[in-house]
C-alpha cells in the first residue's frame, strides 16, 4: 500500500465500453460502500498513486462500473488495467459496531486455539468472493489461511490479537 492513510478498495480489470468507463473488482461487501466518495486513487504497480474524481459508479455483474474525470476514452482507461484502486480512510464509510475493515486486520498476531503463536498477518487477499489471510511465520514460511467464520475463532483489534482454528492438515502444508 502507498500511503498509510490510502486504503486499497479494489482492482481495475479492465476497460468497459468505449467511453473510458473501467470494470472494477471491489473488495467492500457491498458495492454502495462509494456512497458519497468523491475522490478515489489508481495505483499503477511501482507507482505513487494517483487521485481521480469519481464521475459516477453502477454495480454491475458483483462488479462496479466507474467513470473518472480525465479518463476519455477506451485507450486512457486501458492504461489503468491491473491498478490497483484506494480510497482515503478518512473517506470510508463508518462502521457497524460489529464491522471490522480488513486493512484493521492487518499486522496483527496470529495465535491458535491452543495458545500457540503461528505468526503475523501480512496481506489479505480475496480471490473469486473469498477471503484469504497470509500469515508469514517467524521463521519467513508464508501461510495462505481460508478465513471464514469457521476457522476464525477471535478477533482483538485493541489487542491486535486474532486467534484461528485452521482446517485439519492445513499447516501440515506449509510448516510440515
Amino acid at each position: 500500500m502507498a500511503s498509510k492513510n490510502l486504503v486499497l478498495c479494489g482492482k481495475v480489470l479492465k476497460p468497459h465500453g468505449l467511453k473510458g468507463e473501467l470494470c472494477i473488482a471491489c473488495y467492500a461487501d457491498s458495492p454502495f460502500f462509494l456512497e458519497g466518495i468523491t475522490r478515489l486513487y489508481l495505483q499503477k504497480e511501482g507507482q505513487k498513486p494517483k487521485p481521480f474524481r469519481l464521475i459516477s459508479w453502477r454495480p454491475h455483474q458483483n462488479k462496479m462500473l466507474v467513470f473518472f474525470e480525465n479518463i476519455v476514452g477506451r485507450s486512457q482507461a486501458e492504461e489503468w488495467r491491473g491498478a490497483e484502486v484506494l480510497v482515503r480512510e478518512k473517506d470510508l464509510p463508518p462502521k457497524e459496531d460489529d464491522e471490522i475493515y480488513l486493512y484493521e486486520l492487518l499486522d496483527c498476531r496470529i495465535y491458535l486455539s491452543d495458545g500457540a503463536y503461528l505468526g503475523v498477518l501480512k496481506d489479505v487477499q480475496v480471490h473469486s468472493g473469498n477471503e484469504v489471510w497470509v500469515i508469514m511465520t517467524e521463521d519467513a514460511k508464508e501461510v495462505l489461511f481460508p478465513a471464514n467464520e469457521e476457522f476464525v475463532q477471535e478477533v482483538d483489534l485493541e489487542l491486535k490479537k486474532i486467534v484461528i482454528n485452521p482446517p485439519e492438515g492445513l499447516l501440515d502444508i506449509y510448516i510440515g
